[in-house]
């Protein structure tokens, strides 16, 4: 894969070697999310020289951790997915997103979302993703002009992109709704505040609001 060896037999060591390269961990995001094609890979990472992507997907596969599958009737590109090995790096790649959240308060200058962002984030909001079992809601998450989705049905939480078949509210929302996932604003102040603006039963948005957290950590500053 690299040339980078750490010289010790040890897993992090040999993790790191694995996926510590610039945008790898990125890429396996892309796809925890979902297939995706080459050219959607493009498009979710903007900025990705694609010589720089080429490289890292044939890396990554000759380490077992994504295939490629070949096109299916009325498709022409494959499609990179991850393997069973390749899914064993789920739980790490939450935590670690949700440890770098942690600092995260506002964007930076030039920061934007994609689906895959949004939708990584909002999985790992949800946690352990139990909820009260006769909850069943159809949630549309809107970022610009990304969406997501959240499903409560059968007391279980399931995050994916896109929107909800047939959404029971659309939340519309900014940056400020990393205030709302932190506990910071609650349901009614988000809405009063303009943080977010919904469409459709209103009286839903509290269920929503209680059951996604990414608390904001206490060693970060104010201004992070």
């Amino acid at each position: 894969m690299t040339n980078q060896h750490y010289g010790q037999f040890c897993g992090l060591a040999r993790a790191a070697e694995i996926v510590g390269q610039r945008w790898t961990l990125l890429i396996l995001r892309d796809l925890s999310v979902g297939p995706r094609r080459y050219s959607e890979l493009v498009t979710g990472l903007p900025g990705i020289p694609t010589n720089t992507l080429a490289s890292r997907l044939k890396e990554l596969e000759e380490e077992g951790l994504i295939a490629r599958l070949a096109p299916t009737a009325g498709e022409r590109a494959v499609v990179y997915v991850l393997t069973p090995r390749g899914e064993e790096l789920r739980p790490a790649l939450d935590a670690l997103s949700r440890w770098g959240a942690g600092g995260m308060r506002t964007p930076r200058e030039g920061e934007i979302v994609t689906t895959a962002s949004i939708t990584a984030a909002l999985r790992v909001a949800a946690g352990d993703g139990v909820v009260p079992a006769d909850w069943d809601t159809a949630y549309t998450v809107r970022v610009g002009d990304i969406e997501a989705h959240v499903l409560m049905h059968d007391g279980v939480i399931t995050v994916g992109p896109g929107a909800a078949e047939a959404p029971d509210l659309v939340v519309i929302a900014g940056p400020e709704i990393r205030d709302l996932l932190a506990g910071e604003l609650d349901a009614d102040t988000a809405v009063a505040s303009g943080a977010v603006q919904l469409e459709g039963d209103a009286s839903l948005f509290a269920r929503f609001a209680d059951s996604l957290r990414v608390p904001y950590s206490p060693n970060v500053p104010a201004g992070a």
